[in-house]
């Protein structure tokens, strides 16, 4: 037997952790830990480790040789600390055990509350506190959670009995059972439990602690754990902690009370204390929205002493961790115990109010703030709609709830999960309606436009997750009443079937009937500010991939730093330009294609004018025709003959050059650079709009730096041709306008070969920019566009950590990139090297491209503020790792 620990106790003002534990003790008890050593009430216990998790999935279930002995010694310390003991019925002591990762995933892994109850000890536990209803109520809890979590017992089947008894008794409130009621609902349970599973109710309190172990354990790879860390991009983590707890009792009576609370407003950032509480009640209650609980504010009026109590340990947790905190408290009998504590999760636009708040009140610096208080999606969030008109007519409003997570949303009603995640995969928007959701939800609430809920609170699973995620939600609308069987809602006057539209307004907690419009959201000083902040750390460039002026504007206006991909095929899709292009590809000679090409000129001269006058005194990054030439043209037959009809062609011809052009594998065909070397007149004529439009605004004194990108390279000969016609070009122009205009050719990695041989062509390119999104794809050899059918299967069984075309393979792509970019620049010292496929935007993807050394990365206008902060962020994580480096460089000297 190894002297290897697998337990870390907590309590008594010491640890055996702390809060930089968080990878071995999860969030939870690495703080738990943490809240110990600055003498917070924090009831005793011990930590399992997420090794141990690891240990128990990787070995078929079974525990380290010295894991029973360290629990038993670790249930030894708590009964020491607590003066009771387990399983003991004249000193009773009974257990939480609660799951913890190393990153927050609230709800998504298992609870078991009360642990250590038998028939023996609920009667001790009645004698010894003086309240058989408590003890009775508390058993009847434990036995829920144990079935349902450890044995797989719904549920429901435990609500359903309760509810039956309610209505023998013409009861209402749960908190109206009385002792002898609950001793009556402890029996039905156990029925319940012994016909759904097939054995008595465990009486032996370490065997129902091993059991919650394992079955903490085993929810590491539940379905919706797995699904949750996909949704949220999280890798890397090898298990679970669980944490074993003294129970302390927010349902011991009228002077108990358990609650949630964040010490500022997670939707708005306000600083004040937000939150809510049962009295009489426990944690899950709150967090499952069971009952709809109180505002904080109420716990002033009803246990005012225990109100300044807890907003005093709040301040104290908030200056400690330096961050907003999302804090679990029970007050048993007039006394405060703080359960957990951890960093809260918040909206877009409290994040930013919260981050500069900080800032300003001395608390945090800048840089702190950049790094550690404002995540890359938290920006996303800020660029949600919102609904065009706030002025809603009485008969407009089908119901108002709680405004749990702002911006507007607009969609199918759904009232299933699964349903919602099928039709949202089709593309149609949708919005979930549940009574209440659970974790089992969180594909659907993923899918969704936005999130409703007739039961619940601010602090309910549907609030914390959709709140996380930047999903509109508006929790606990009691005016409507759900009917799952019937697959509708009503307020009572309205009926709202499944698949009918309805928008959800967020942020004022206001459910309308009705497809509303929708708007873009605007930005307020504190954005502004921290936008600052950001450029100040922020030294790799953000390009955007924009088609139009309009695109480019905006982008500018985000920050970017030019555009970084240009796709020229946008624009030969509008009406006017369709059919010259349609008619080049017809064109049975050189001239009558060339004739199509000059038709085609002016539009594109045009085009490229408009970008170049968006993004003055920025480069522009224009990528010539990529596609195959078979996607401009119609497909049906129906389209076939309506187009021939309008180039007057037969439709015999034109269903000819369709079936002429068609391709087995088109994304390996007839495309990019091989389209401009079997038809170097398409090359010619868009070099001549591009630097035209370039000469035409250069002799006007407007500054402009056009990059024309050769796509689709394998070879540096393919290079060498197309970039010969460009210059060629160049020359005709320039001599032209009588003026010279600064440009660079260079090319888009993405062909494997490209890379492995970029030493050869970086002596003639100017720059390379990474197409990961086809290099990911040639890479693999999966289909971009059919990899959908089998991606979340290979996620699911961890075939894959995460999808290779949102997230960059750095094991596999990464080293291709690497790989090309150090070849590259050996040759060529000044070569500029970006990426400007979708991992542009990626903020894991952003990080190693900064590692790497590129100079920028380029996305979609929208992400340009996400890409920033991932760039400003990886600039202060490398900052801080070379700091500690030279630290311990210094120490070994």
């Amino acid at each position: 037997m190894s002297d290897k620990k697998w337990v870390y106790t907590f309590g008594g003002g010491s640890a055996e952790g702390n809060r930089s534990m968080k990878e071995l003790l999860g969030g939870k008890g690495a703080n738990l830990a943490e809240m110990c050593t600055i003498g917070l009430p924090v009831p005793p216990g011990f930590t399992i480790t997420t090794e141990t998790c690891k240990y128990y999935n990787d070995n078929d279930k079974v525990w380290p040789e010295e894991l029973k002995q360290q629990v038993k010694d670790g249930i030894a310390f708590i009964e020491k600390q607590m003066k009771t003991g387990f399983g003991d019925p004249d000193r009773p002591l009974l257990v939480s055990v609660r799951s913890g990762a190393a990153d927050s995933m609230p709800g998504m892994m298992d609870t078991v509350l009360n642990l250590g109850m038998n028939d023996a000890v609920v009667e001790g536990l009645a004698k010894v506190t003086g309240n058989e209803r408590f003890a009775f109520d508390s058993y009847r809890r434990f036995i829920d959670m144990f079935g349902d979590v450890v044995m797989g017992v719904p549920h429901e089947h435990f609500e359903e009995t309760m509810e039956a008894l309610k209505k023998e008794l013409s009861i209402e409130q749960d908190s109206d059972l009385t002792a002898e009621n609950l001793r009556e609902l402890v029996d039905r349970y156990k029925a319940v439990y012994r016909k759904e599973t097939g054995y008595m109710f465990p009486e032996n309190p370490k065997e129902q602690l091993e059991f919650a172990i394992n079955a903490v354990f085993k929810s590491w790879n539940s379905p919706r754990a797995n699904k949750y860390r996909a949704i949220n991009k999280i890798f890397g983590l090898i298990g679970t902690a669980v944490n074993i707890q003294a129970m302390v009792f927010g349902n011991a009576g009228d002077d108990s009370a358990t609650g949630v609370c964040f010490t500022r407003n997670p939707s708005t950032g306000e600083h004040l204390l937000y939150g809510e509480f049962l009295v009489n009640a426990q944690g899950e209650d709150v967090v499952a929205g069971i009952r709809t609980p109180l505002p904080i504010d109420e716990l002033k009026k009803i246990m005012p002493d225990s109100y300044e109590e807890l907003d005093m340990l709040t301040r104290k947790l908030e200056m400690h961790y330096k961050n907003m905190q999302d804090i679990e408290f029970t007050i048993q009998q007039g006394t405060m115990y703080i359960l957990q504590t951890r960093g809260g999760k918040r909206t877009g636009h409290a994040a930013i109010k919260i981050a500069v708040d900080l800032v300003n009140e001395g608390i945090v610096s800048r840089e702190d703030a950049v790094l550690k208080l404002v995540d890359p999606l938290h920006l996303d969030q800020l660029l949600h709609p919102q609904l065009k008109d706030e002025n809603f007519d009485d008969n407009e409003i089908i119901g108002r709830g709680l405004p749990a997570s702002p911006g507007a949303a607009v969609g199918k009603v759904v009232l299933n999960s699964d349903e919602a995640e099928k039709l949202s995969a089709k593309g149609e928007k949708v919005i979930l309606v549940r009574i209440e959701t659970s974790p089992e939800d969180v594909g659907g609430m993923a899918a969704s436009q936005g999130i409703l809920t007739s039961r619940g609170g601010m602090t309910s699973h549907a609030a914390v997750v959709a709140r996380g995620w930047g999903k509109p939600c508006v929790a606990g609308c009691s005016d409507i009443i759900i009917n799952y069987k019937k697959r509708t809602f009503t307020n009572g006057n309205v009926t709202v079937k499944e698949g009918e539209w309805i928008s959800l307004d967020g942020t004022l907690g206001v459910i309308l009937l009705g497809e509303k419009e929708l708007v873009e959201p605007s930005f307020n000083e504190d954005y502004h500010t921290f936008m600052t902040w950001v450029e100040e750390f922020q030294h790799m460039g953000v390009r955007a991939n924009a088609d139009t002026p309009e695109d480019a504007l905006k982008s500018r206006g985000h920050g970017a730093t030019g555009i970084g991909l240009c796709r020229t095929e946008h624009m030969f899709f509008a009406d006017n330009r369709i059919s010259a292009i349609r008619r080049m590809i017809l064109a049975e000679s050189a001239e009558e294609r060339q004739e199509a090409l000059n038709e085609l000129l002016p539009y594109q001269r045009d085009d490229f004018k408009g970008i170049f006058e968006a993004m003055e005194g920025l480069p522009v990054t224009i990528r010539l025709l990529d596609p195959p030439l078979h996607e401009f043209l119609p497909h049906t037959d129906e389209e076939i003959i309506h187009v021939a009809h309008e180039l007057q062609v037969p439709a015999k011809v034109m269903r000819n050059k369709v079936m002429n052009l068609k391709e087995f594998n088109p994304m390996l065909g007839h495309r990019g650079c091989r389209l401009g070397i079997t038809h170097p007149e398409i090359t010619r004529m868009q070099a001549t709009a591009i630097l035209e439009a370039a000469a035409e605004l250069h002799a006007n004194g407007v500054r402009v730096y056009p990059e024309i990108m050769i796509p689709l390279i394998g070879t540096h000969e393919e290079f060498h041709h197309q970039a010969t016609i460009i210059h060629e070009v160049a020359k005709e122009v320039f001599a032209n306008y009588s003026s010279e205009v600064p440009y660079k050719v260079g090319t888009m990695i993405e062909v494997p070969r490209a890379a492995l041989t970029a030493d050869v062509i970086a002596a003639q390119a100017e720059f390379f920019s990474f197409g990961t999104n086809d290099l990911t794809q040639m890479t693999y050899g999966y289909s971009r566009d059919d990899a959908a059918k089998f991606m979340m299967h290979y996620l699911d069984h961890k075939i894959l950590p995460y999808d290779p075309f949102q997230t960059i393979d750095i094991e596999g792509v990464g080293q291709l990139v690497q790989m090309a970019k150090e070849k590259a620049t050996m040759v060529n010292p000044e070569l500029k090297v970006g990426i400007c496929g979708e991992h542009g935007g990626d903020p894991r993807s952003i990080e190693f491209c900064y590692n790497l050394g590129l100079d920028y990365v380029s996305c979609s206008p929208f992400r340009v503020p996400i890409a920033r902060l991932a760039a400003a962020q990886s600039e202060l994580r490398a900052k801080a790792r070379n700091i500690q480096k030279a630290q311990v460089s210094a120490v070994a000297e």
